[in-house]
């Protein structure tokens, strides 16, 4: 299976920027969309951003202009930039992959999480 190491996270001032990464222990084939959720506080945890395998991409409204999701696939990672941060991103964020194979179920595959926290 593969493993998700994430990093990047920290602290950072509303209008300031990070840029996490998530690294994947293998090259991935076939179907797959990778993933950032965050989970802050007593909240569900929600899909952010995420870009498919035929390079699809999806962001939350809440962050839509303000984040951007890409991969480097020669490195098996996919980075999360985030700019003009504001307090009500602070959570953790998790990197996921959901693998898609034919005739079974999609598997899912989660990063060990970054804190992110965005305070003056």
């Amino acid at each position: 299976q593969v493993q998700l190491v994430e990093s990047g996270g920290g602290l950072v001032q509303p209008g300031g920027s990070l840029r996490l990464s998530c690294a994947a222990s293998a090259t991935i084939f076939g179907s797959y969309a990778m993933g950032w959720h965050r989970q802050a506080p007593g909240k569900q945890r929600e899909l952010v951003a995420a870009l498919t395998s035929g390079g699809v991409t999806y962001y939350a409204d809440s962050v839509k202009g303000r984040f951007t999701i890409s991969s480097d696939n020669a490195k098996n990672t996919v980075y999360l930039q985030m700019n003009s941060l504001k307090p009500e991103d602070t959570a953790v964020y998790y990197c996921n992959l959901r693998k898609y194979y034919n005739g079974d179920q999609p598997r899912d595959y989660w990063g060990q999480g970054t804190q992110v926290t965005v305070s003056s």
